[in-house]
């Protein structure tokens, strides 16, 4: 069965981008995943809830700065549903 969460295309590519880098700036999520930060913010709010990122603001100097990070929650989410994906292509 799919992970209905990660069988999303903004999230599953967001979720893939964050297992690469292990975390990454707001912005060069937005950048990458060619979504506005509304969009970018739902969809990391959903995934947040779940404990599969992590959301870390801070302020360099007086700018503030949202960083995601994956979690071992996440990363085992998304190994499964790769693992789910091969087999179902294999079976079809």
């Amino acid at each position: 069965m799919f992970d209905p969460l990660l069988h999303q295309g903004v999230r599953s590519k967001l979720v893939s981008l964050l297992i690469s880098n292990e975390e990454m700036p707001f912005k060069a999520l937005k950048e990458a995943l060619d979504v506005t930060d509304g969009n970018l913010s739902s969809h990391l709010s959903k995934l947040e809830q779940e404990n599969y990122v992590t959301i870390v603001k801070t302020f360099e100097g007086k700018r503030p700065k949202t960083v995601v990070k994956i979690t071992v929650t996440g990363r085992e989410a998304f190994e499964s549903y790769i693992e789910a994906l091969k087999d179902f292509i294999e079976r079809n």
